[in-house]
This record gives structure tokens, sequence and C-alpha cells, in this order.
């Protein structure tokens, strides 16, 4: 067992460690900055998102409020875009910046964009992979079973399908976002909620590395176990 927890192979945790903490610091930096950013127009987050879903013709959504810090997010079971306590009634660059990007996903589901139905499809799968896959690894570890490691190895893999999947979703739900901005705020205006966005972005990034090289490094401690 200390074989699995301390090998050399957990070198390959930091470099995804890193980058993950660096890409929290990032977004929450850069949304502190441009959260005292006020829009020229006094446009707030929520009035932003009611304009720009019905421009794109997703009228039907609902906006609510949300408890928390950055806990926005677009729900297509229920077709209702929640903004949080810090993005909702504020008028900065950075909570309509944030708004315009939960549009972006409302239109995508709009528009019937393919990755998007993916993700969502993914979903149930990846939920039970990402909780079973670490003990039916270590089992076909104690056991010396393969298929077992195999089966475990197959589940996580999962993860990072979602995560491959999500990047690209995420990064066209930006650039629809500040498309949409355009005109809305001015160039000035526009170049903090693209900071904004693109700190948001680096996150997803960080959960595609960070995966990939667990993936690698279960495979590595798969193969070394059974060379043995």
């Amino acid at each position: 067992m200390p074989y699995f927890y301390y090998d050399w192979t957990m070198i390959l945790v930091i470099p995804g460690l890193l980058l993950g903490l660096y890409a929290q610091f990032k977004v929450k930096s850069t949304f502190a900055r441009y959260s005292r950013v006020r829009t020229k127009s006094g446009l707030t987050a929520e009035a932003a998102a009611r304009m720009l879903l019905s421009r794109g013709g997703s009228t039907n959504v609902t906006i609510s409020r949300v408890n928390g810090s950055l806990t926005d997010h677009y729900d297509p079971r229920s077709n209702t875009l929640r903004l949080s306590d810090s993005v909702y009634g504020s008028d900065s660059v950075a909570a309509v910046g944030v708004a315009a990007h939960e549009c972006g996903h409302a239109l995508q589901e709009h528009d019937g964009y393919g990755l998007l139905k993916l993700r969502s499809a993914l979903v149930p799968a990846v939920n039970i992979g990402s909780g079973l896959y670490l003990p039916i690894f270590m089992a076909g570890l104690l056991f010396s079973w393969e298929p077992l490691q195999l089966a475990g190895i197959l589940c996580f893999a999962l993860t990072l399908l979602f995560s491959l999947v999500t990047l690209p979703v995420e990064i066209n739900a930006s650039k629809r976002a500040l498309g949409m901005l355009e005109g809305v705020l001015d160039a000035e205006e526009l170049q903090g909620a693209k900071a904004v966005l693109s700190a948001a972005a680096l996150t997803y990034l960080a959960s595609v590395i960070s995966s990939a090289l667990q993936l690698l490094r279960l495979i590595l401690i798969s193969r070394s176990r059974n060379r043995d």
C-alpha cells in the first residue's frame, strides 16, 4: 500500500496541483480587480443578462439569484440562469462579463450546440466513474488483477474526457459573451470583461492537465505493478 502513495509517480500530481492553485488565484484576483470597475452605463449583471438573452432569442430563460461568490451557472434542465450574490445586482465590469458568459451557455442550449449536449450526456457516467475509479483501481492492485486495474483507469478516463469536452464549451461561451457585449460595453470595459473570462478559462485548462497527469500516473502504476 505505501508503494501506491509514495512512489515516484506522485511527482506527476504536482504540476496539475500548482496550476490549479494558480488558476484559482488568477480568477479571484482578476474578478476582484474588475469588480471595482463600474460600467459607465450603470448596467447591472442581471439587466445585462436579460438584454443579451432577449437579443439572442432566448426569452424563456429564467434568471435567478444563487448564494455564494462565483457560483454562477446555467442549468439546462430547468432553463435557468443563476447569478451569484456578488454578480446579480452588481454593475461592475466583472459581474457583467460573468453574466454574459452564462448567457453564452444559455444560447448554446438554444442553438443546439453539440459539445454542450455531449457534456450534459456525460455527466451521469462521470459522476459514477469519479466515485468508483479509486476503489476499483486499488482493488485491482490489491489482488494483482490487471482487468480490474484497467476498469479503474477507464472510469477515471471519463473525468479527462469530460474536462476535454468542457474546455471548448467554456471557451465558446466566453467568445459568444464578448461578441454580445460589443456595443454594450466600451472598448476599455470590454478588455476588462475579457480578462475576467480568460482567467476563468485557465481553470478549465488546469483541470484538463491535472486529469491527464493523474490518468498517466494510474497507467504507470498499473504497468509497474504488473511487471513485478
